[in-house]
């Protein structure tokens, strides 16, 4: 499954259509039509996060989805800041994640999931820009879209949606692996051209995000700029296929809408965030897969510490010193990380600094992770490396401390319940270890599994109190599971 999905229908079309030959016949959302047993207007927020977490707990899969915690709080925490400027309230919290791909492309999901492709913040030149597109995203969202191009599908063959509720059910079952149900992501982009929205539909998200933009501090000019360049590129590389304008059809019509409203509008005040140019210098290095993209990429961040000032300069030498360490010149690295640092700090400096320093040994990892948490206690990143250290060095309880208050700092991070579960596991807290995985599959949506590790935690208890609270636990997912079957019942053909 090598190709992330490029919009919620591609996402959600099977396998079983593809092979059958059944084109899926996405119209354009023209209201909410009847769905048979169940009318769209039944594909209510709950369905719809339903299908957005089924889809992404296979996600997380892919090899091409970006797991980095610092790349996800950055991205996410943009979109929200935009999302909560949105001209009507969203029925879903966004979530925005990155996925290794070089084309410049983003696509919306179920569920207030966006997914941006690593091409498209590396080729933003402002954080505006990206912004932008983000803000478009959203207002796809808002508009609820996405739900409405499901449930206006489903009136057509009706193959899609109920083919993905088949597998959902099975898999809230326990039954069978719901990966089956789902196209892959290849199969997915097979029918990338079928699934752009109407001219309407991309207006309306314009507008919105425009909008978003202004009221959350960005300049709106960002959005016209990356739409400009994209339908550039889209010219240059005609017929080639994929990319935004594909998915997401630029004309000078919308253009021009774009112009007019912020023609007039004085210069926004905007101040970016210096984090944006570390997390494009970070993708940049995930991008690079090879040799060949490397020594491309190290000619270009070369030129930016040379010819750039702060952030950005600061950033490219970070880029540097990631390649270096990558290539072994840990020196090299080293000696360009502390450039960097006394240009403008990062969260990104100070994990590379906590992986360099895991050379001299697991003690020196420990030392410099304890400052770099210090100076950076809202960093999931940060936080990441520091636990990894103290597991590196058999500090076990440290990190299972750490790991415990990370955890209730962000409660939407699965990645700290699983390496919670590491620790505690080493430290023969085998019922807490169960209780942490329980908790890493909750969050990833895989509740059948969630429940499995509770019941082996209550196996494993002996304590009264501790049976009594997993009890609560399991009864609890349990109803969520039947609470989830219920809403998808009347979707089933």
């Amino acid at each position: 499954m090598r190709i992330w999905m490029r919009r919620a229908g591609a996402g959600l079309s099977l396998a079983g259509a593809l092979a059958a030959g059944v084109p899926p016949a996405w119209g354009q959302p023209m209201g909410l039509p009847s769905m048979g047993a169940a009318s769209a207007a039944e594909l209510s927020p709950a369905v719809e996060r339903t299908l957005g977490q089924a889809i992404m707990e296979q996600g997380r899969q892919d090899p091409t989805y970006i797991g980095d915690l610092d790349v996800g709080q950055y991205l996410t925490a943009l979109g929200r800041r935009l999302a909560a400027h949105a001209p009507q309230a969203l029925a879903q919290d966004i979530t925005v994640f990155a996925v290794r791909d070089p084309a410049i492309n983003a696509f919306a999901l179920p569920g207030g999931y966006i997914g941006v492709n690593s091409g498209l913040v590396v080729g933003a030149q402002s954080e505006s820009e990206l912004a932008g597109v983000l803000a478009h995203e959203i207002g796809h969202v808002m508009q609820r879209h996405i739900a409405r191009g499901i449930a206006q599908q489903s009136q057509g063959t009706g193959i899609m949606v109920a083919s993905l509720i088949g597998a959902l059910l099975a898999a809230l079952a326990g039954q069978g692996d719901l990966a089956m149900g789902v196209a892959t992501f290849g199969q997915a982009a097979a029918i990338d051209r079928q699934l752009g929205f109407s001219r309407g539909a991309e207006q309306e998200a314009d507008r919105a995000g425009l909008q978003m933009m202004r009221q959350a501090g960005f300049d709106p000019r960002g959005m016209l700029a990356m739409f400009r360049r994209l339908m550039n590129a889209s010219r240059l590389n005609e017929g080639t296929g994929g990319g935004y304008a594909s998915t997401h059809p630029l004309s000078i019509q919308r253009l021009s809408d774009i112009e007019n409203r912020i023609e007039g509008l004085p210069p926004a005040a905007a101040t970016p965030d210096p984090e944006f140019w570390f997390v494009r210098a970070r993708l940049a290095l995930i991008q690079a897969r090879d040799h060949a993209d490397r020594q491309r990429l190290r000619q270009t961040l070369r030129g930016e510490a040379r010819d750039l000032q702060g952030a950005r300069q600061a950033a490219a030498l970070y880029g540097l010193a990631a390649l270096d360490r990558t290539e072994g010149d840990l020196a090299g690295a080293r000696a360009q990380l502390a450039q960097a640092q006394s240009i403008q700090p990062a969260p990104q400096l100070d994990v590379l600094a906590i992986q360099l320093a895991g050379a001299q040994g697991p003690a020196a990892a420990v030392d410099v992770s304890a400052a770099a948490w210090k100076r950076w206690p809202r960093s999931q990143g940060v936080a990441d490396a520091r636990a990894r250290a103290l597991q590196k060095a058999g500090q076990d309880a440290a990190a299972a401390d750490l790991l415990q208050a990370a955890a209730r700092q962000w409660p939407d991070t699965p990645e700290f319940q699983k390496l919670l579960a590491t620790s505690l596991q080493r430290l023969g807290r085998e019922v807490e270890a169960h209780e942490a995985m329980a908790s890493y599959f909750e969050q990833t949506g895989a509740l059948p599994t969630a429940v499995e590790h509770l019941q082996q935690a209550r196996t494993l208890s002996k304590d009264f109190y501790a049976q009594s609270r997993l009890d609560m636990r399991i009864r609890a997912l349990r109803e969520r599971l039947d609470n989830q079957r219920a809403l998808l019942e009347p979707f089933k053909k």
